[in-house]
């Protein structure tokens, strides 16, 4: 495929270059006038004849950077690829020449099937500055280069293509268990402060406890190939932590989630297609601490620690198409969020539904930009509304908040080993009944992924977000003027294939929030060191 693109471009350069050599008398075969015919002779495809007059006039004493160029060139059309390697290495004595020689080596080592030769050549082409055109071609080439060693060949197709017919079923699975210290648990406040939520202001002093824990997961998704491309399959997610000290199994919390559905996928050359949709259902178990102490929460001395356990279940659909270089997509919820019951306050009980949409442009084989448009509602079935003076009266409308948001996500590959990206998205969310606890969010994000070698994958990236409530109240009590608040997080990770199927992955974890509601601000760190099973 790159010869057939490339052919033209260099046969171009030939004549070009070639074009140069004087025309001397017709009757006086001087080195010049040998030179000259040899071009004539390329010119009408007479490749043979053109490397004869190229040999007389280096006997006549041509000994030129711009002779090898053509010669070398002339041996790659006639099929003699080792040849045109050494004519054109001795072009690159001439600095004009230089670019050319890089880009048709480049040609030659592919015809010679020495990928990794023709990359290093075309690399170099790509990274000159004296010509745009070649530099095109080059990044061209790479990616073509590139796109087929991940191209298995045609023997390959066949046998994987038997050995999928006969694969009816594939089962995966994956586990995780670790060991991890985490310095605030309970997302505890590091400074006293007055509770402007209590009518009676009660200077509190929090407690920051820490401790070690245990997180464990497993996934495993059986999949019944039923179609050519088409699949069914059933999936079981657990994930969790598990604090060793009796004293903080509040800080304990794990979900369970089961889901069914099928799956397309079809891929056509750099087109594909994939359509998913699936039934969840999802148990999450958590204590409702209170991040002061740790302890259960109570309301009259009710003990409503169970409050934010729910079970959520609801469809999905998902939709992607992409080409070569735009990828366009769609994602689809609804799901209803079914809280523990509590006899003394309101419920958690809402519906959930979500719509994203996401295009995704590929500018270079190494950089692309992606936009995300997102709409979600949460709407909630027993839980009053807040007035603009902050205090949530019974008889209220329910509270729904709708967000909207758009963002924009920019990565661009560096080398074959390491890339990074950029993210930026502002979220607007709106309290449908007087507005209360509207807000604008930007956030910003970085990320950057690392493969010095083979077994080895660093990954760090980090968000800072800030928000702007303009009417909510700090502890929802006018006294403590407007809220503010903004939020930093920074995770590191590093994973180590020992096997095939076994890594170990090290984990820091880093965030922060700060408000003038002091309730909600914290700082914590996070250390684990998990073993990893894929199968």
């Amino acid at each position: 495929m790159v010869k057939q693109i490339y052919l033209t471009g260099s046969l171009l350069l030939l004549v070009a270059i070639g074009g140069f050599a004087p025309l001397e008398n017709a009757f006086a075969m001087t080195a010049d006038q040998y030179f000259s015919d040899g071009n004539r002779l390329f010119r009408d495809d007479l490749y043979w004849a053109a490397l004869l007059r190229y040999r007389q006039a280096r006997e006549e004493g041509m000994d030129t950077p711009l002779l090898s160029y053509n010669t070398g060139i002339a041996h790659y059309r006639a099929g003699q690829h080792v040849r045109a390697r050494d004519a054109l290495l001795k072009a690159l004595q001439d600095p004009t020449l230089r670019v050319a020689a890089h880009f048709n080596l480049g040609l030659n080592a592919y015809q010679l099937s020495d990928l990794d030769e023709a990359l290093r050549w075309f690399r170099l082409a790509r990274d000159q500055n004296e010509s745009d055109k070649l530099r095109r071609f080059a990044v061209v080439a790479i990616s073509r280069i590139q796109s087929e060693r991940a191209q298995p060949d045609e023997f390959d197709v066949r046998v994987a293509g038997r050995k999928k017919k006969k694969k009816f079923t594939d089962l995966n699975l994956r586990a995780r268990v670790g060991f991890g210290s985490d310095d605030n648990i309970f997302r505890s406040p590091d400074q006293n402060y007055v509770d402007f939520n209590d009518p009676t202001l009660p200077l509190i002093t929090p407690v920051v406890q820490s401790g070690v824990f245990m997180p464990v997961s497993l996934s495993a998704k059986y999949m019944i190939n039923s179609l050519q491309y088409e699949g069914f399959y059933v999936e079981y997610r657990m994930a969790g932590r598990y604090y060793q000290d009796k004293e903080l199994d509040n800080g304990n919390e794990y979900q369970h989630q089961a889901s069914f559905g099928n799956e397309y996928r079809r891929r056509d050359g750099e087109r594909e297609r994939r359509v998913k949709s699936a039934f969840k259902v999802a148990r999450h178990d958590e204590t409702y601490y209170d991040p002061d102490n740790g302890a259960d929460r109570t309301i009259g001395g009710v003990d409503i620690g169970d409050r934010m356990n729910y079970m959520r279940y609801g469809p999905e659909l998902s939709f992607l198409q992409k080409s070569s270089r735009l990828s366009l997509g769609f994602q689809m919820k609804a799901q209803l969020w079914n809280y523990e019951e509590t006899t003394v306050t309101s419920e958690y009980d809402h519906e959930y539904f979500l719509l994203r949409l996401h295009g995704q442009y590929k500018f270079t084989p190494t950089s692309l930009l992606r936009v995300t448009l997102e709409g979600f509602s949460r709407r909630f079935g027993d839980r009053p509304s807040y007035d603009l003076d902050g205090q949530q009266r019974l008889g209220n409308p329910n509270i729904r908040y709708d967000y909207y948001s758009l963002g924009l996500t920019a990565r661009q590959r560096i080398f074959d080993s390491l890339w990074f990206g950029m993210d930026v998205k502002r979220r607007t969310r709106t309290d449908q009944y007087v507005g209360y606890n509207d807000y604008d969010r930007d956030s910003f994000g970085l990320e950057l992924h690392w493969t010095p070698v083979e077994r080895f994958e660093f990954e760090a990236n980090g968000i800072y977000k800030l928000y702007d409530y303009p009417n909510a109240f700090a502890f929802n009590n006018r006294v403590a003027g407007r809220k503010t608040q903004e939020s930093a997080e920074i995770n590191l990770i590093g994973t180590f294939q020992m096997t095939r199927h076994l890594s170990i992955v090290g984990a820091a974890r880093y965030r922060e929030t700060v408000s003038n509601d002091t309730r909600i601000q914290y700082e914590k760190n996070q250390f684990t060191l998990s073993v990893l099973w894929e199968q």
